[in-house]
């Protein structure tokens, strides 16, 4: 590997070596060839993107769904000096605009966009201009329609090769198949494979599935036992508040964790956890997708997970600092049949989706013939209230519709509010004598940011609210006023879903969705979940059945799971068994009830079960009714 990769590593992230598989990865991006590159969660991905796009010229491209991974990327990108921007959905095209002219002028590093962006023409065509030195795309898996996370959105990027041909992709996941692994190297139309692997084996990781009908119970002393940090994850928003109550009445300080708190509260709550001000979050699997606490000891799955590729992701967040920790599944027989009800409720039928359609466009009054582009905040749940309409299968009708390429949901994700003057200083100073009332307002603008004339920034309408001792709502309605009079652009904060349209309105009676698509993809959650269950009931060691899913073939018994421990009981117990009968038998024959009665190990059913195995191996033998030792052993 060069100096200049090693000496970039140390002097942006101070670490003095790689990780394994890191280097490899990275001299394969930067000899120009298409990668994909399978590290588990933790292990290091955004390395092998960020460090080659320093080494070279030019602007990197970082595709990802996650919109707070992606804030959050920039921001350690830009705190450590290195010039990061991001464009996602709920940006207004003027600020969309000047961003990218940033990126095709101006000496940005990275550009994250969520796989949305790349619908827009726009986009595409500054991209086009933009001295482009690598196309990164994290969750590679989403391009994939037999993956667990599919995301119809990620069928763009393959237009990315169309605009710089000679620029290699680096395909980034933790989970993926066999079959997904080569479906996302077909769907990126690698030239050859060219795939790096590391181990799916977290050995310090003690996975357990524990059948359990006093689930509050036995969470609550698997707590106390083990101490530390840790996650507990549930199925909907109302029982995370429900477990946290319970938690927090035991003495474990919790707190609870889902989409639909504000933005604010989520970044509390977050922080409070990861400071250890709480010990325990109780989430949803709306959380965990980026953060990086070391210190999880344990991550504990009230409900069965949908896919094993999503419980891998869920539980690799316990343990990351190397220590043991503990992923734990606390389940009830009717959890099973939960799942798969669930799974045929995620499949609706044509009309349903038709229907789904018809009512979206009436919930935001679409014209027929138009909306094409058109942005606009979106509640699910009170979308599917409004119109009684059951809620998971509203969801996934909104999946096909944005896979058939009729709109596009964005993740919640808190936006914060943005500024900008459209006019220059000359002007603005005769508006500062001409309206007194924005005068002050004005000045603490300019006093607090730099660039404001240019780009867009991100203001904080409370900070300027106790600087100038005016209330919070006095500041809202001068920004406003400011943009009525079109002196700036003023970009209230957003914490809501974005719901796109990316064609304009049809009947929904001649609505196309692609009934194949829906068929082969209900064939591959079938498969996911028969997987999970699988894991629950038929799985010899919780790791090696993890291995086995992801393709590796030789895995043998990790010896620290729920089912290894088991094994090794029952094999300890059974050569203590044997011994006991050993030196029974080598003090006298005996008669099958004698030997028994004078056994003390194990259950009367355990210790004939021993006997018959011996004697079938002839180490005791049976004449007369009587049992001897055999003294050739």
């Amino acid at each position: 590997m060069t100096l200049d990769s090693i000496s970039i590593l140390r002097q942006y992230w101070g670490f003095e070596s790689f990780r394994p598989l890191q280097e490899e990865i990275i001299q394969s991006v930067i000899s120009g060839k298409d990668t994909l590159a399978l590290l588990p969660t933790g292990g290091g991905k955004s390395i092998c993107f960020q460090v080659p796009a320093l080494m070279m010229e030019g602007i990197c491209i970082v595709v990802t769904p996650l919109i707070a991974l992606m804030k959050d990327q920039v921001a350690h990108l830009r705190k450590n000096g290195i010039q990061a921007v991001a464009i996602y959905s709920g940006m207004k095209k003027r600020e969309v605009d000047i961003t990218l002219d940033n990126c095709v002028y101006g000496k940005i590093k990275f550009l994250y966009l969520s796989p949305e962006r790349l619908y827009s023409d726009l986009v595409r065509e500054r991209i086009r201009f933009m001295n482009v030195n690598l196309f990164a795309i994290d969750e590679a898996h989403c391009i994939s329609q037999w993956g667990y996370d599919f995301r119809p959105p990620y069928l763009e990027l393959a237009k990315l090769k169309e605009l710089h041909p000679k620029i290699p992709f680096l395909a980034l996941t933790a989970t993926a198949t066999e079959r997904v692994i080569t479906d996302i190297q077909q769907k990126l139309n690698f030239p050859k494979e060219n795939v790096f692997v590391k181990s799916f084996l977290r050995d310090n990781l003690a996975y357990m599935a524990i059948e359990e009908e006093d689930k509050m119970g036995r969470m609550v002393r698997i707590i106390h036992k083990l101490g530390g940090s840790g996650i507990v994850y549930v199925r909907n928003r109302r029982e995370t508040q429900e477990i946290a109550r319970i938690l927090i009445n035991n003495g474990i300080a919790s707190d609870y964790y889902h989409a639909g708190l504000s933005g604010q509260e989520r970044d509390q709550k977050q922080d409070a956890w990861m400071t250890n001000a709480i010990r325990v979050i109780v989430a949803t699997n709306a959380f965990g997708m980026g953060i990086d606490k070391p210190d999880v000891r344990f991550v504990i799955h009230l409900d069965l997970p949908d896919s094993l590729e999503a419980y891998y992701q869920e539980a690799g967040r316990a343990g990351r600092d190397g220590k043991k920790a503990y992923p734990v599944i606390l389940y009830q027989e009717n959890d099973k049949k939960k799942l798969v009800d669930t799974l045929q409720a995620s499949f609706p039928d044509i009309p349903f989706i038709q229907q789904t359609y018809h009512y979206l466009c009436n919930h935001f009054q679409v014209p027929y013939g138009a909306g094409e582009g058109l942005t606009l905040d979106f509640d699910v749940v009170t979308f599917a209230k409004k119109y009684q309409l059951p809620l998971i299968p509203v969801m996934n009708a909104m999946k096909f519709l944005e896979r058939d390429g009729w709109l596009t949901l964005s993740e919640a994700v808190t936006i914060p509010s943005r500024f900008k003057f459209e006019i220059d200083s000359t002007e603005l100073y005769k508006i500062q004598v001409q309206y007194a009332k924005y005068d002050k307002l004005i000045k603490a603008i300019l006093r607090t940011y730099g660039g404001v004339f240019e780009n867009y920034i991100l203001i904080n309408e409370y900070e300027f609210a106790n600087k100038l001792g005016i209330p919070y709502g006095r500041v809202v309605e001068l920004l406003k006023s400011l943009e009525a009079l079109e002196i700036a652009s003023y970009l209230p904060s957003t914490d809501s879903p974005q719901l796109t349209f990316l064609q304009n309105r049809v009947d929904y009676k001649h609505l196309y969705i692609d009934h194949i698509f829906i068929r082969d993809r209900h064939r591959v959650k079938e498969g996911e979940v028969n997987g999970m269950i699988d894991y629950i009931e038929k799985a010899h060691c919780r790791s090696q059945s993890l291995l086995l899913y992801f393709g590796e073939k030789n895995a043998g018994f990790c010896q620290v799971c729920d089912l290894c421990l088991i094994r090794l009981h029952k094999e300890n117990q059974r050569a203590q068994i044997k011994e006991e009968i050993k030196s029974s038998l080598l003090a006298a024959p005996k008669r099958l009830h004698d030997l028994v009665e004078s056994l003390t190990l194990g259950t009367e059913k355990r210790r004939i079960e021993i006997i018959r195995d011996l004697l079938d191996a002839e180490v005791i033998r049976l004449e007369e009714n009587l049992y001897s030792w055999n003294t050739l052993f």
